[in-house]
């Protein structure tokens, strides 16, 4: 999806955009007052103050309609530069833009006229109104002046403008099937979560449905880790300061945990990673060369403060599980148990159907001395490693500096959902840092005490951003196994057919399949209605036909073709899918 920050042409246009729109605005509303409308990601908006009056869904067509008076009004957009005693003076009715004039240095500042209307702005923009054609108001929402909820509550209006209609459209196109495969909706068709704010902003509740999907895919990853060797544990979601003080994470983390509680003699925090409480039964054994590596594994709870606009259904919270491990190896180990974590995503990726995603090198900025734990040694080895094991592996990536945990350099596996920009998914951390802070060591061969290298990894990185993607990615038409439920079981007719739906829902019930009877008295159509909104893989739709030949007629989730097969080859096609875990929106 186009970046209107990032593209220089549509940064221009949007930034213009942003001065129709509050030139739109004063026409409508004389008494709004404007506070800032930059240009973001997607499209522009402005923060506005309407007195009492409140926005509504079609007011934005009414601005929208003075918008077009004003582009095709062709009035040249006039730069000027007038003193800061001149900007007070001009605005000194405006509260708002008095205190961004405020806290600007002395010396001229820029301000763009377009007929009657005047807006500070560096610029720069579009040379007359009449360039500004192709424009489209998105949502509006509130917003706090200045981001902070002690202050007055503004409105805010989003928009998007483009060079050409075409491209317009094909922006609109996309953000409706955004819509569609918003994770925030699907969830609640599917009934998979809800959130409260009488229980806390960003703290998702998973209903039946989503508690299911929950556990099969918490079953999956660790029946994966098992296979490779893996040891499960359970750790307390919170802990003493002490222990992150000695991480290194309450000096470079704090601000994102949330507030300490003190117990007794004791301050703890809610955990927000789980690295301190795996070095700490790591530690709680003597180990030998031979027991390396050592890989602990944990489903772990922890939380994080994020501020409440940055919260997103269950993509961005503020608890969270992360499918967490911590793998403890010598150096001659490196490469190897590298090897298989980036091996492992890659099957993971592969059975889940996961195929738009590439590889990224986070390394650490060697001039910022107060993000990185200071060892320069330490970090050329580490960093040297990664890139000699990827180079060696034979992956792609592309290097980025900057982006290192405090302790160590990192692989991240970024991924492209259907819609919306890239993020990560997947990562494996390499790091020489924690194992001497939390003074851990192993007897090598030699008889001698040696300190472990640590690889920190998250194949699904948590659970609960894995389900918001993976449900975005397939439209919510979950593959077969993953399906809270499986098979609905629809009688044509309760009166003659329910007997048959009954034998067949009973004999998919005794063969394991997460299975429903739909025998309500309701019309067939209203059935079939209802099972596409919730969209269950398989509906079977019996009738007399099928009573009479001992068959069943099923139909895919987001198909109308009917296909009647026997019961025994209708469960072989279900086990098959299964197995497979094939998916439905490929």
């Amino acid at each position: 999806m186009v970046d209107f920050k990032e593209d220089e042409k549509l940064n221009i246009l949007n930034h213009s955009c942003a001065h129709l729109l509050a030139q739109a605005v004063k026409h409508l509303y004389p008494q709004a007052k404007f506070w800032v409308g930059p240009v973001v990601s997607e499209g522009f908006y402005y923060d506005i103050d309407l007195g009492d009056e409140v926005i509504k869904e079609e007011d934005l067509e009414k601005i929208e309609r003075e918008m077009k008076k004003c582009s095709k009004s062709a009035k040249n957009i006039i730069r000027r530069e007038i003193s800061k005693k001149e900007a007070l003076e001009m605005f000194k009715d405006d509260e708002y833009k008095i205190d961004l004039i405020e806290r600007m240095e002395d010396g001229n500042i820029s301000c763009y006229t377009q007929g009657d209307f005047t807006d500070l702005c560096r610029g720069p923009h579009v040379a007359n109104t009449k360039e500004l054609k192709y424009f489209k108001l998105t949502k509006f929402s509130g917003a706090y002046y200045k981001g902070d909820a002690n202050n007055k509550m503004l409105q805010r209006i989003y928009g998007v403008c483009f060079p050409t209609e075409e491209e317009l459209n094909a922006y609109l196109k996309e953000l409706e099937e955004m819509k569609l495969r918003d994770h925030r909706k699907i969830g609640k068709d599917l009934e998979i979560f809800m959130v409260s704010d009488l229980v806390g902003k960003g703290m998702p509740m998973y209903l039946p449905n989503g508690y299911l999907i929950w556990e099969m895919l918490e079953n999956y990853i660790k029946g994966k880790e098992r296979a490779l060797g893996y040891k499960h544990v359970l750790t307390p979601p919170l802990g003493n300061v002490e222990l992150y003080k000695t991480s290194g994470h309450w000096d470079h983390y704090k601000d994102n945990m949330f507030p300490k509680m003190k117990v007794e003699d004791e301050e703890f925090v809610l955990r927000p990673m789980n690295c301190p409480h795996h070095m700490m039964i790591y530690s709680n054994s003597i180990h030998s060369y031979r027991d390396l590596p050592i890989r602990i594994g944990e489903i772990a709870r922890d939380c994080r403060f994020e501020t409440s606009g940055s919260l997103k259904g269950i993509e961005r919270v503020r608890t969270f599980c992360q499918n967490d491990a911590h793998l403890f190896v010598t150096p001659e180990q490196i490469e190897q148990e590298f090897s298989s974590v980036v091996n492992l995503i890659l099957e993971v990726y592969k059975e889940l159907g996961i195929e738009n995603f590439r590889f990224e090198l986070s390394l650490r900025d060697p001039l910022d001395k107060v993000k990185y734990y200071p060892d320069d040694e330490m970090w050329n080895n580490a960093e040297t490693t990664l890139r000699e094991v990827l180079n060696d592996l034979g992956y792609d990536y592309v290097e980025k500096i900057g982006e290192a945990a405090f302790y160590g350099p990192k692989l991240d596996v970024q991924v492209k959902p259907a819609v919306g920009p890239e993020y990560t998914l997947s990562t494996c951390q390499l790091d020489f840092c924690l194992p001497m802070r939390f003074d851990l060591g192993y007897i090598d061969s030699d008889g001698n005490k040696k300190t472990p290298v640590v690889l920190h990894r998250a194949i699904f990185g948590s659970i609960d951003r894995f389900m918001a993607y993976y449900l975005e990615e397939t439209k919510g038409y979950l593959p077969v196994w993953l399906a809270p439920v499986q098979i609905q079981v629809v009688p044509v007719n309760i009166e003659y057919h329910e007997e048959y739906a009954k034998e067949i829902y009973k004999a998919l019930e005794e063969e394991g399949f997460r299975v429903e009877l739909d025998n309500r008295n309701e019309k067939l159509g209203y059935k079939l209605r209802e099972s596409v909104i919730k969209k269950i893989p398989y509906m079977l739709i019996l009738g007399q036909k099928e009573a009479d030949s001992k068959t069943v007629s099923y139909r895919r989730a987001g198909s109308e073709e009917t296909t009647t097969v026997t019961l025994e080859e209708f469960i072989k096609l279900l086990n098959d899918d299964i197995t497979s875990k094939r998916r439905y929106d490929k």
